[in-house]
């Protein structure tokens, strides 16, 4: 059975860089030709796709946020890692690890994700 983690702070200063992990079991991040997608829901806004990492390793930048989001993986811990930089409360919601179902490309389709993680912008 595959399961998704997320860790990380729930509480972060503005400006400050927000560091999440997704902790994958049951399948390795780097087998198959999975996409391990990280997507936020923020109050009253739509689901946001934030960026992927295939299991290839090459990495998938969402345009709206690609020059603050940072993505990586340790493929010997399993975990896929977002990094957001210069955080405001706009960026408070919960964050969700995903993996893409296959054969959707990055359509916002997943057939695993993690509970979430609750992440508040403040001062």
């Amino acid at each position: 059975q595959v399961q998704l983690q997320e860790s990380g702070p729930g509480l972060v200063k503005p400006s400050q860089t927000l560091s999440l992990t997704c902790t994958v079991s049951g399948v390795s991040i780097t087998s198959g030709s999975y996409t391990w997608s990280w997507v936020r829901s923020r109050p009253g806004e739509d689901e946001e796709w934030m960026g992927a990492i295939a299991s290839s390793g090459l990495i998938y930048d969402s345009p709206r946020h690609a020059y603050r989001t940072s993505l990586s993986r340790d493929t010997s811990k399993n975990q896929v890692t977002l990094n957001l930089a210069a955080v405001t409360p706009e960026d408070t919601g919960v964050y969700y690890c995903a993996r893409d179902r296959p054969g959707t490309g990055l359509s916002g389709i997943y057939d695993f994700r993690g509970r979430g993680i609750q992440v508040t912008v403040s001062s």
